[in-house]
């Protein structure tokens, strides 16, 4: 099978933004990766608020409409349309997950849901300002840029938005073990928030999965890191289920 079988074999790519993060981050990771194999990408910008999720699934039962979707997003983005493929399997041409932070129940414990409640409570306390600077402190000065950015682009509606999240389920192991498409998971070595193995958990349940890391520190100089990690992931998951080495 060659990447041209595979282009005609995916009718839109869907991708959906993490944890208060938007379309812009989106489109930094994942369009130079997909415009290289002829992919073109649509990501829907986030509904700030309490309905961010159920915005995100109608954003992609829209996209399956007009035919095969190969789906998947960063950090939440990939909890939403991992648990929207296994309900829409004969509409899902794939999976592309960045970052998975847990699956099933958010566990309290998670870092990534602690950070969410964590930032939500600190901004009905102390305002944005105020939480992004303390956030903020000591991060990567891309990753910095990101937060100030995405943060007060979401605007009042950042905190309910966050706070969705991290009460938002990942997908079931159970239900990975049963979605039949090729999927591609990538995640950080170095990022302490996404742990690697949890990346490592989600491919060993999906049938036809390969994980390939990388690094926020790659990120720094080139965004495309991860979205290149994730689909040379969904590459190899398609060929080998293909039976094409």
């Amino acid at each position: 099978m060659n990447n041209g079988i595979l282009r005609r074999a995916v009718e839109n790519v869907v991708l959906l933004p993490g944890t208060g993060s938007d379309e812009v981050f989106v489109r930094a990771v994942f369009a130079g990766p997909l415009l290289a194999l002829g992919l073109p990408l649509t990501a829907p910008a986030p509904v700030p608020g309490v309905d961010l999720v159920r915005h995100h699934l109608a954003a992609l039962d829209a996209a399956a409409e007009r035919g095969p979707v190969l789906v998947g997003g960063i950090s939440l983005g990939a909890h939403v349309a991992a648990n929207w493929a296994v309900r829409n399997q004969d509409r899902c041409a794939g999976l592309l997950a960045a970052l998975p932070a847990w699956h099933g129940p958010a566990p309290s414990d998670a870092p990534a849901a602690w950070a969410a409640r964590a930032s939500a409570a600190a901004i009905e306390r102390d305002g944005l300002a105020a939480t992004l600077r303390a956030s903020t402190e000591g991060v990567a000065g891309w990753l910095s840029a990101e937060l100030h950015r995405a943060w007060t682009r979401h605007g009042d509606g950042l905190a309910a938005s966050l706070r969705a999240a991290a009460a938002y389920p990942g997908p079931d192991l159970a239900d990975l073990r049963g979605l039949d498409v090729p999927a591609g998971i990538a995640a950080c070595s170095d990022d302490p928030v996404h742990p690697a193995e949890e990346a490592d958990v989600w491919a060993a349940a999906l049938p036809n999965a390969v994980a390939r890391r990388t690094t926020l520190a790659a990120m720094a100089a080139d965004r495309e890191a991860l979205g290149r990690a994730a689909l040379l992931a969904w590459l190899s998951a398609a060929r080998h289920r293909a039976g094409v080495s």
